[in-house]
């Protein structure tokens, strides 16, 4: 009988030992690059800009850069299975290893439009003008 405690007690301590650990982190990249990065309304930094998160889930990403319309998307960021319930557990706390959790998003800035409004108002002026004065 002291034998098989024995052996549940090695078991229980091996267990404890094995320490396991997933790190999660993204990366945005853009094209062109060096556009600001909000997370969340958060400032994360310039693209290619990374950041840690502890929770799966939607984010909103937002990307700024001058000459370039401001991009803004909700990026899901689903769970693998080894982060699903019940093995989320056993992955965060037993695995015996480290797991590494990289996801890569990528966005094409689109150049900024002209505003064409000023001169559209500007034209429209000048045709009342000659409107009234009968030109």
């Amino acid at each position: 009988m002291s034998t098989r405690w024995n052996w549940i007690s090695l078991f229980l301590l091996l267990a404890l030992t094995q320490v396991g650990c997933v790190h999660r982190r993204v990366t945005i990249n853009s094209s062109p690059s060096g556009a600001l990065v909000k997370v969340d309304g958060k400032d994360i930094g310039y693209t290619p800009a990374s950041f840690d998160y502890t929770w799966y889930g939607t984010r909103e990403v937002q990307l700024l850069r001058d000459g370039y319309e401001t991009h803004t998307e909700m990026v899901d960021i689903p769970a693998p299975w080894y982060q699903k319930f019940p093995l989320d557990f056993v992955s965060d706390n037993f695995l015996g290893r480290h797991v590494t959790d990289h996801r890569q998003f990528s966005f094409q800035l689109e150049p900024k439009r002209t505003d064409l409004s000023s001169s559209v108002m500007q034209r429209a002026g000048s045709l009342r003008s000659e409107a009234l004065h009968g030109q």
